[in-house]
């Protein structure tokens, strides 16, 4: 299961919310490129930057932040925030984005949102499935749409989308472990049936049909081998790391260890 550490940018800076909520902002660094720099110094290869000014401006906005931590670190970037058109996902990427995430163009803009999929194809283009009560919540969270989160992915598979991540936001930057029971049934749910012949016979098994990012809630080391016995392929990490709940050494073993 890869490791994901969440890098939230307001105002160029380096914060944390709490449920989405823009009034619980908290600055953790006045510089992304330390934090990103700190993460790589302990085996991190994955980060995760999300622009909540784009998130809710609904454009690229910290583009110079991801162009910056590009071209300092050798980090594998997920970005995410304000994609809403085709100009948008070319500054991200030129800036340096290995994957994108797209949440509320999924919901709002679908033609779009599927054309990014067959231009730059499924392994650059994740899905941001972030629900409140099992509804997909768009616009950096502000508003709820009446996307059902399980028929919404279930949709999205089959037009071929691989990666996804979900967010309970109820859990976000609550510390209050994350949703586990929810995961399993998204991967239940979206699991393929495969009939496969070995030496007992044969026999119809069930392989996973996405892989799944957890995002959220994560509060203890003991919450990323739960994620990942159940099937996780990878699991956002913030608040647990900026208050110092699950150490960076900590992470390195993990990482050394699987």
């Amino acid at each position: 299961m890869r490791l994901i550490p969440a890098i939230d940018i307001i105002g160029g800076k380096c914060v944390r919310l709490s449920q989405g909520d823009y009034n619980t902002k908290k600055v953790y660094s006045e510089s992304p490129l330390e934090v990103a720099l700190k993460f790589e110094a302990h085996g991190i290869q994955y980060i995760h930057l999300v622009d909540l000014d784009g998130a809710k401006a609904k454009h690229i906005v910290n583009y110079k932040v991801l162009e910056t931590i590009a071209a300092n670190t050798n980090l594998k970037i997920d970005f995410g925030g304000g994609l809403k058109t085709n100009e948008d996902l070319k500054i991200a990427f030129d800036c340096g984005a290995g994957q994108v995430t797209g949440g509320s163009i999924a919901v709002n803009d679908r033609d779009t949102f599927l054309g990014w999929i067959e231009t730059y194809g499924a392994e650059r283009i994740i899905l941001g499935a972030d629900v409140k009560d099992e509804r997909i919540a768009i616009t950096g969270w502000q508003e709820e749409s009446d996307k059902k989160l399980i028929p919404f992915v279930k949709d999205y598979q089959k037009q071929g989308i691989r990666y996804i991540i979900c967010t309970d936001i109820k859990k976000d930057g609550m510390l209050a472990g994350p949703a586990i029971e929810l995961y399993k049934r998204l991967l239940e749910e979206t699991s393929i049936n495969k009939t496969v012949v070995s030496m007992s016979g044969v026999e119809d098994v069930k392989i996973p049909g996405i892989n799944l990012i957890a995002s959220g809630g994560i509060a203890h080391f003991d919450d990323l081998p739960a994620l990942q016995e159940i099937g996780c392929e990878g699991a956002i990490l913030g608040k647990a790391i900026y208050e110092n709940k699950i150490s960076l050494e900590q992470l390195e073993q993990f990482i050394l260890s699987v």
